[in-house]
């Protein structure tokens, strides 16, 4: 039997094909079952009726009672409106429609008291209300409406076609009688509710869309949240523990430490940091166990992961295993490549670089050395992916800046092993633990949270445009002091012409500014040819250039420790993770470094928190949870939220961290008990992980 849940919304009264075809394009609202799980994002009291002498621009959504006074059309064709003007006895408030006007001008009745509801918005000091829900007073006071209403997400199109939110209630309440008294299913066992005092589906459902009182909707609220990122968290436990169970690693004993032992005495460059010695015990205790290794290192800039990847290749080569190190990009490809030969040159072990300018006879000589293992360990970009690229017997991947990379590139890597290689995975963008609960639960998870120490504090210095002669006056004062700079523009897309433009016409002022023969400056940008990118990058890695003009493709693996200026030009069109990377290319020497955050006059809100923030603290992890709260989800690490596994209709990752964690914990527990979920009150989670496939987003799928 068909349930009343699966019926199509066309059928709701009200709706209708034309409109049921635009709910369903623009807010995916398909069945009575969705639009019970449409729920409100906020709540206004509609028993309050404000007047309009009160009102202000700053408002939200407010609710006045009124008559109207005055109806006339403006404008002709396209830029045609209605207009209507309401009076309350305290003041008059425009109501403008610019679509639907035939309908709306048939529907209001001059003289009549009216109930409006919208947004207050300001225009030549006049204030009005744009495209209001409205209703004559005597079918509001009909329906006695008390209390607390809730406000549904709409798109532009949405509105436009008169669908307001008096048009949702009514669906709601529609889709209620459509089911009458069927039994909606519950998705989580009885235990959980009980534990919980979670209300039932039936029961969260009214209250989120007909509440009574606001502690009721908390409740509902809780129960919606938790079950969403519950079953993300299951899915990432029940994918972790199988994982666990049926893929096993290659075990690196500690008694074939002769490269590692040599190393760690003779070539060692530091003393590791305490939370160096931490990560590398988790790492040993993983390679020992037999277990399959699916390490993530979190690392702030500078804190030395690319040490901790070093011992752990070294690890791998003593127990007879390859290694290999992907990276995104050929600078940061080939910087690894000299810090490893700077490092590793003394001992016998042969590293090869393979990127996409390789040339085709060494390209062919590597391809050689992996497959016959002379070849210990190579470091890459992309070119390591291709098919030609075969293993003796890879033991370990290490992947630096991992989000660049897709799930389904970084499988075909390990995957050119007849066993699954120890994962390594590194990211220098600090991940607030909330999120990292949730896009890398299935992960184990270290953190080195330590720079080395001697390392100065970096000074972060904010300047608007009009300052532009002090921010001239630092760069001349340290390259007086032999010192160099890096100057970055935006460049969001390399094949925007207006940013490609922006860098040209900054090269050319900084030139004019620090003219030869006194200065040098030489460019680096995404347009350019490899080996001429290269070269640049030689010479002031070299010391033979002051000044560095770029886009941000420097933002990751330039390491010139004697760059103590980092210069970010429209500083405010970067994101707060950006900055922060591009500031870790200066401080890695022993000197006093600076980042120069440069800034337009104008600065929105948001723009000006994060430049503040980055002048307030050099913690990378603090400077991530404040770009979580500003930013939300979206984009941190490039994983959009709408990219989950499951649409999150509640649940926020910036600002449930206490509910992810409570979810976390349960989901973990019941698969510590129940592994495979065959116990019969875990059937009904047996089930909801098959039909949401929730595993398809898992880091693990790398095995």
């Amino acid at each position: 039997m068909t349930s009343a849940l699966d019926l199509d919304i066309q059928f709701l009264p009200g709706v209708g094909p034309k409109r049921a075809d635009l709910l369903k394009t623009e807010l995916n609202l398909f069945t009575i079952r969705d639009v019970l799980q449409f729920f409100p994002f906020r709540y206004i009291d509609r028993s309050k009726f404000y007047p309009i002498c009160e009102l202000q621009p700053a408002m939200a959504s407010v609710q006045v009672k009124g008559t109207i006074t005055n109806l006339q059309t403006e404008g002709s064709g396209h830029k045609t409106r209605l207009k209507a003007t309401l009076y309350d006895g305290t003041g008059m408030l425009d109501l403008v429609w610019f679509t639907n006007i035939k309908w709306v001008k048939e529907m209001l009745k001059p003289n009549t008291e009216y109930v409006v509801f919208g947004r207050i918005s300001e225009f030549k000091s006049h204030i009005s209300m744009s495209h209001p829900e409205i209703e004559e007073f005597k079918k509001f006071s009909a329906k006695n409406i008390q209390g607390f209403v809730g406000v549904y997400p709409s798109t532009e199109k949405i509105r436009n076609a008169n669908i307001h939110g008096k048009t949702f209630r009514a669906m709601i309440e529609a889709s209620f009688e459509k089911i009458g008294n069927e039994i909606i299913s519950e998705t989580l066992p009885a235990y959980i509710l009980k534990e919980f005092g979670l209300p039932n589906l039936r029961e969260t459902y009214k209250i989120l869309h007909m509440p009574s009182n606001l502690a009721d909707v908390s409740k509902a609220q809780f129960r919606v949240k938790f079950e969403e990122l519950f079953w993300l968290q299951l899915g990432m436990a029940f994918k972790k523990q199988v994982h666990t169970q049926y893929v096993k690693g290659f075990k690196f004993s500690r008694e074939n430490d002769k490269l590692l032992r040599l190393f760690y005495k003779h070539h060692l460059p530091f003393s590791l940091t305490g939370a160096q010695v931490r990560v590398m015990s988790e790492i040993r205790a993983d390679v020992e166990s037999g277990n399959h290794m699916n390490r993530l290192i979190q690392g702030d800039v500078g804190s030395g992961k690319t040490l901790i990847a070093i011992l752990s290749m070294l690890m791998a080569i003593d127990n007879g295993h390859q290694a290999c190190l992907m990276a995104p990009t050929e600078i940061l490809a080939q910087q690894h490549y000299m810090s490893l030969q700077k490092l590793l040159g003394n001992l016998p072990i042969s590293i090869a670089l393979l990127t996409g300018s390789t040339k085709k006879k060494e390209r062919d000589s590597i391809h050689q050395g992996l497959q016959n293992g002379t070849i210990h360990i190579v470091i890459g970009t992309h070119a390591l992916l291709e098919d030609i690229v075969q293993f003796n017997n890879l033991g370990l991947c290490v992947i630096d800046e991992q989000h660049r990379f897709g799930v389904a590139q970084r499988a075909r890597l390990w995957k050119k092993n007849s066993q699954t290689p120890h994962i390594l995975v590194m990211t220098a963008t600090p991940i607030p633990r909330t999120l990292a609960m949730t896009l890398y639960g299935d992960l184990d998870v270290s953190v080195i949270d330590e720079l080395p120490p001697g390392r100065k504090p970096i000074q972060t210095i904010l300047l608007r445009d009009s300052q532009r002669l002090k921010m001239h006056g630092l760069l001349r004062q340290q390259i007086k002091e032999g010192r160099q700079a890096y100057i970055v523009y935006p460049l969001i897309q390399e094949s925007e012409k207006l940013d490609y433009k922006d860098l040209e016409d900054g090269y050319a002022s900084i030139t004019q500014a620090f003219p030869l023969p006194n200065y040098s400056t030489t460019v680096v940008h995404g347009k350019m040819k490899p080996q001429d990118k290269e070269y640049s990058m030689q010479l002031f890695a070299q010391g033979k250039a002051d000044i560095l003009v770029a886009t941000t493709v420097i933002e990751v693996g330039v390491d010139v420790p004697n760059a103590t200026v980092m210069v970010i030009e429209s500083a405010e069109r970067f994101g707060l993770s950006q900055l922060h990377q591009l500031r870790g290319r200066v401080g890695r020497g022993g000197e006093q470094s600076y980042c120069i955050l440069m800034a337009g006059n104008k600065l929105s809100n948001e723009g000006k928190t994060r430049l503040e923030s980055m002048v307030q603290t050099t913690d990378g992890f603090e400077l991530a949870e404040i770009d979580l709260k500003l930013r939300g989800p979206g984009d941190i690490e490039g994983t959009q939220q709408s990219g989950l596994p499951i649409t999150l209709k509640l649940a926020n990752l910036a600002k449930d961290g206490n509910i992810i964690q409570i979810a976390r914990r349960k989901a973990f527990e019941i698969i510590e008990k129940d592994p495979t979920l065959q116990l019969p009150e875990n059937n009904i989670l047996y089930k909801g992980l098959q039909a949401k496939n929730i595993q398809k987003i898992s880091w693990r799928d790398i095995s």
